[in-house]
């Protein structure tokens, strides 16, 4: 699986952002996907993640409420769709695709990375 994402830039606080991450393969409707940021001097922390059907996701505390992601089969693409953007939300946003789920960075590694996305939100 590769992942290509999308759809970073610069936003005012308040306002927001849909990330996209499309995926190549034939395996994207089995796998599940998920969201990981990582802003200046800090390590890359888990945002989201949504099982292989997109019947059900998880969400980090900090993000609940704001962040929502979706999954397109038939596109071989998942979404994050930003809302309330907060300054604090800066940071490269990377997809990620893994054959189990998982709700933080799991012990054995996410199987597929995509290139980050930039977001910035100024205040």
């Amino acid at each position: 699986v590769q992942l290509q994402a999308s759809g970073g830039g610069l936003v005012q606080a308040g306002g927001s952002l849909r990330l996209s991450c499309a995926a190549s393969g034939r395996t994207f409707s089995s796998v599940s996907m998920g969201w990981f940021r990582q802003a200046p001097g800090k390590e890359r922390e888990f945002v989201t993640s949504i099982i292989p059907t997109g019947r059900s996701a998880y969400y980090a505390d900090s993000v609940k409420g704001r962040f929502t992601i979706s999954r397109d089969n038939a596109k071989n693409t998942v979404y994050l769709q930003m809302d309330s953007l907060k300054p604090e939300d800066t940071a490269v946003y990377y997809c990620a695709a893994n054959a189990a789920f998982f709700i933080r960075y799991p012990p054995g590694g996410i199987d597929y990375w995509g290139k980050g996305t930039l977001v910035t939100v100024s205040s």
